[in-house]
């Protein structure tokens, strides 16, 4: 469940049960993933940009998957009728290079058990500890070539809070907790950083605010200092990590009095942790150069229905506000900017329109924003998530947007694949192939897998069409070409910024299916039939 509260003058709170998702396709087109990774060695920061160890450009296309900040103290959907790590695996395979885990100080005691575990489908982590767990976790999801980011979400287990500390987990835990977390993972380059407090919020009716601040100078309120303190704190035993730091939602850390009958008193505020107005004139200033990243977060109406939702000029109002409130940092090249949480059940048409603009104002490939997506879970009440309640079908209507934005891991291929190769030599220059069958995964109902096509010619195929018969299943989700299905023929069609498969060259079609898993048959390309 995601708890959260919208501040734009009065407090409202919202708080959510937990549901399913969206409405789930079952059939239709993907963009390609684009080509790229993580990169290589620990990350800094060069103005707006995510460098690796050899100075290459990085961007974090990720995905949230909570848990750990529950009762629970560890991963949701542990429970489910398939693996942790087949999880992991449709997560690579799908684009997500990136994995942001939320946790609790609760889940990091001494005693933290952790529960919702099925010990069949996962006897592995029975009797481990969250923070075992979460290392299992760490281990698996760095050979899959992606990067992992610590998200210290609340104190406890209880409930989100508007300040970094309360009075059972005082600023000295918070900070000695995070050392703890750095130290524990010192010289492993998959986690990469911190982000320091989730979501510091307004509280209190100014002008006796008792929220977060930015830039106010209380050392109590301001979080902006507090971001300093924790982030040198971290960087002072592990200089290599990134800090990620997330904006407040009124500067002044207080609401405005709605009921004073004077609107110009009323402050400009955001969501929680979206707004880094301030950050500009009060920057995050840490001891070691080049590690700072902010992260806003942005909803849709799904979460609160906010003003500018109804404007009568959106959706083109958004590209202002998304600037003012945190995009002219990336802009002005001040810092890099990595959206930790955005989502939406997409059940208003308002909100499809919102991630179709915010995804086109990250901007397209490696120079693009970073972001993580809320969330893998189906049971975020307020957004549910990528995969259904079954923890395995993608809602397509959601990854079809994200899809073009996404940079899968360098290292995304199954942990444990069965292959099967036929190479064939029919169809001319631009026909002749081989092919490798890969099933990554099953469970009940459904697969996942890949279909490598090798252009074996003597020429380009340009543009590819490959075409196969699957038996018994359809096509859910898919990768690295446009997908359509019509009865038991799939036709998997180039994606226009790769539209030649060239001789020689290989393009490895992913896709989860619906059904029994099944080998395709029939392959041709180009319409050349591939046979044995």
């Amino acid at each position: 469940m995601k708890l959260r509260q919208k501040v734009l003058g009065a407090a409202i709170a919202a708080v959510v049960a937990a549901s399913g998702v969206a409405a789930i396709a079952t059939a239709g087109s993907l963009p390609a993933v684009a080509a790229g990774g993580t990169g290589t060695g620990y990350l800094h920061t060069s103005g707006s940009r995510i460098l690796d160890g050899t100075g290459a450009t990085v961007r974090l296309t990720g995905i949230n998957w909570f848990g750990m900040e529950t009762d629970n103290k560890t991963f949701h959907g542990l429970w489910a009728s398939r693996t942790w790590r087949q999880q992991l695996d449709q997560m690579a395979q799908l684009g997500y290079n990136t994995l942001r885990v939320p946790f609790s100080n609760d889940a990091l005691k001494s005693d933290a058990r952790a529960t919702g575990i099925n010990d069949y489908t996962n006897p592995d982590l029975v009797g481990l500890s969250p923070l075992q767990i979460l290392d299992k976790v760490i281990d698996y999801a760095g050979q899959k070539g992606m990067r992992v980011i610590l998200d210290r979400h609340r104190p406890t287990s209880a409930g989100q809070t508007a300040l970094w500390y309360t009075a059972g987990v005082p600023e000295s835990t918070w900070i000695n907790d995070w050392k703890t977390l750095a130290q524990r993972y010192a010289g492993n380059t998959t986690v990469i950083g911190a982000d320091l407090h989730n979501e510091p919020h307004a509280e209190g009716t100014n002008p006796a605010a008792t929220g977060s601040c930015w830039g106010c100078g209380d050392t109590a309120r301001d979080w902006r200092l507090a971001a300093e303190r924790a982030g040198n704190a971290i960087l002072s035993v592990q200089p290599n990590w990134l800090i990620f730091v997330e904006g407040v939602s009124c500067p002044s850390g207080g609401l405005s009095n709605v009921w004073d009958g004077d609107p110009s008193n009323d402050e400009d505020c955001g969501w929680w942790g979206g707004n880094l107005s301030k950050a500009g004139q009060f920057p995050v200033r840490l001891s070691v150069a080049n590690r700072l990243v902010y992260s806003p977060h942005e909803y849709a109406t799904s979460v609160y229905n906010q003003p500018w939702f109804s404007a009568p000029d959106y959706p083109a109002n958004m590209p202002a506000i998304w600037d003012r409130y945190w995009g002219y940092l990336y802009k002005q090249n001040i810092a890099p900017i990595m959206m930790g949480e955005f989502g939406t059940t997409l059940a208003n048409p308002v909100d499809k329109v919102w991630l179709e603009n915010l995804m086109a104002y990250t901007g397209t490939g490696v120079n693009g924003m970073s972001f993580t997506y809320w969330s893998w879970n189906p049971n975020s009440g307020d957004t549910g998530g990528i995969v259904g309640d079954d923890w395995t079908t993608v809602n397509q209507a959601k990854q079809s947007i994200l899809q073009p934005y996404l940079i899968a891991p360098s290292g995304g291929g199954p942990g444990t694949t069965t292959t099967t190769t036929t190479t064939t030599t029919g169809g001319g220059g631009t026909g002749a192939c081989k092919t490798a069958w890969k099933l990554d995964n099953s469970w009940q109902g459904g697969f996942q897998g890949s279909l490598t096509v090798t252009n074996t010619g003597t020429s380009a195929a340009n543009p590819w069409t490959v075409s196969f018969s699957l038996s018994g299943a359809t096509v859910a989700s898919g990768w690295n070409g446009t997908f359509t299905q019509s009865g038991s023929t799939v036709t998997v069609t180039a994606p226009s910024h790769s539209p030649s498969l060239g001789a020689g060259a290989s393009v490895s079609l992913g896709f989860t299916a619906n059904g029994t898993a099944s080998t395709p048959s029939a392959v041709t390309l180009n319409r050349a039939a591939c046979t044995g």
